[in-house]
């Protein structure tokens, strides 16, 4: 009896894997107009499926959208291709599956699917989900497509059933749209349009504005004209915002990538031509983890942070230790040498990891935006980058500040013979500073992972900003690295729209030479025996 049991459970489950279009009867005449070629004739099956928007004709009409409703011409039966690779079929009258047969594709033309994406449309915004509904009224609204918008009468009936605010809201703004392409539409509901429009202020919304600035009414047109100014000046004003956000992001990079090498050439005076080589490690360490936890993208960002500071400060202690050790008090030579290590360390890169890019999986938390205002979203991968920088930054003061370590750097640091003669070992100090700053650049390398590819030239894109950083705020303080890579990331943001990328770097340098001269110690001069020095 068990055993029976076991083979009817057996068998039911096997009818069930591969039974995935519902069983459901077509009437004759939608079975006729789906197997006949006409292009006529699909008019008719789609006029047929919009009288009744079932579920199973709503499931029909997307596979029909899709090229997957297929007809067998001498039965006309209907039959589902489970998808576009597939050899098999699904026939609808009674979901047996069905391979190596030839039937003809019920196809539709572009005028159709349009008919069908806005049934379908209609279809969302009559759901009991209120979710579904919000999310398919968002979608409509940012719709470039006016063939996607119901009819007025549909929607007018959608929205009279409406219960939720902000839905309702929503469906009154494409009715405004609707209306205001609507040559039968009188002046005064023009006007309650433009408010409605204005209240909105999308990009169809001004471009619904842009157009009836012309409209032959006078009032019409200066209400038109009136709004539609209104909302260019709201656009620039979140245009500047996001600007300044964008130009947040960068800094906050420069600044990650900038303040190892502040404190390695306050303390040291080395001008670290690797530094970008070390920038770049970070990145390959979060690529890196990301190949061993494929499955698990947060875990191997969250991860990265601590791994890609021992690869680098271990690097970094490593070239300390071989290279700048022997070479101090020379700092041409030590420009020189780090330099060749920058190109030894780009090699060695591409013969382990290939010259081509590696795209870096950004983690489902970190996609997506923030709504900020109505014409004002901002990403969440470089907002994260900005709260990341001055997490990083406030641990760095505390490590200057509140442990030995940093008592030691900032002893050697201000006056070198001093502070040996106190006891302190300033090589030891000068690796741990080294090592210090090379672990904070594979730190940036991490961030920078999440909004570039990662590949062996990703740190010479930001070892000279990072050196002008660090010269433009001062050499060896902190906060003024901070404030250098927040000025120069806003000012890089707002000049590139007017003078292009390249010209705004170069506009940059210029005005930095400017200012070095009048200010050659930086915008936060050290202060002390250290500055006289």
């Amino acid at each position: 009896m068990r055993k029976a049991f076991c083979m009817l459970a057996a068998v039911l489950l096997m009818s069930t894997a591969y039974a995935g279009e519902p069983n459901y009867e077509l009437s004759e005449s939608l079975k006729a107009s789906l197997a006949d070629s006409k292009v006529k004739s699909r008019d008719q099956a789609i006029a047929m499926l919009a009288e009744d928007l079932s579920e199973q004709h709503i499931s029909l009409l997307g596979k029909l959208k899709s090229g997957l409703v297929y007809a067998d011409a001498a039965t006309s039966e209907i039959y589902i291709r489970e998808d576009a690779a597939s050899d098999c079929y699904i026939r609808l009258a009674d979901a047996q599956q069905i391979c190596g047969i030839k039937l003809r594709r019920s196809g539709v033309s572009t005028l159709q699917k349009k008919k069908i994406e806005a049934l379908l449309l209609s279809s969302s915004l009559s759901s009991s989900d209120p979710e579904k509904r919000a999310a398919a009224v968002k979608n409509l609204l940012e719709s470039e497509a006016q063939s996607e918008i119901p009819s007025e009468q549909i929607l007018e009936q959608i929205i009279s059933k409406e219960n939720r605010r902000d839905i309702y809201l929503n469906l009154k703004v494409a009715m405004a749209l609707i209306k205001s392409a609507d040559e039968k539409t009188g002046p005064q509901e023009l006007i309650d349009c433009i408010d409605i429009l204005e209240d909105y202020g999308n990009a169809r919304c001004i471009s619904a504005l842009a157009a009836l600035k012309n409209h032959p009414n006078p009032e019409v047109a200066s209400h038109a004209a009136s709004a539609a100014a209104n909302l260019e000046f709201k656009q620039e004003v979140a245009d500047f915002f996001e600007k300044i956000f964008f130009g947040l992001s960068l800094g906050s990079v420069l600044v990650l990538a900038a303040v190892g090498l502040a404190i390695t050439f306050g303390v040291m005076g080395v001008i670290n031509m690797a530094h970008g080589e070390l920038i770049m490690l970070g990145a390959y360490t979060v690529w890196g983890l990301q190949q061993l936890m494929p499955q698990s993208l947060s875990t191997a960002l969250f991860l990265s942070i601590p791994c890609a500071f021992m690869v680098s400060a271990s690097v970094g202690m490593l070239i300390e230790h071989l290279v700048i050790r022997h070479l101090s008090g020379r700092p041409l030579e030590t420009l020189l040498a780090t330099f060749g290590i920058s190109l030894i360390l780009q090699q060695l890169v591409r013969t382990l990891f290939s010259p081509l890019n590696r795209a870096v999986a950004t983690p489902e938390f970190l996609q997506g935006s923030v709504q900020i205002a109505d014409n004002l979203s901002i990403t969440c991968n470089r907002l994260s980058i900005i709260f990341f920088c001055l997490f990083v930054f406030a641990v760095i003061l505390l490590v200057m500040k509140k442990t030995r370590l940093g008592l030691e750097v900032r002893a050697v640091s201000q006056n070198r013979p001093i502070a040996r003669a106190m006891g302190i070992r300033a090589q030891r100090v000068d690796l741990m500073t080294f090592g210090l700053g090379s672990g904070i650049a594979g730190v940036a390398g991490v961030a920078l992972s999440q909004i570039t590819n990662v590949g062996p030239n990703l740190g010479q894109s930001y070892i000279i900003d990072s050196f002008m950083v660090v010269v433009f705020g001062g050499s060896g303080n902190l906060f003024g690295t901070l404030a250098g890579g927040f000025i120069m990331g806003i000012a890089n943001k707002l000049l590139e729209p007017v003078s292009g990328a390249m010209l705004s770097k170069i506009i940059i340098l210029i005005a930095l030479i400017l200012f070095i001269q009048k200010h050659p110690r930086g915008l936060f001069p050290q202060r002390g025996r250290a500055a006289e020095d």
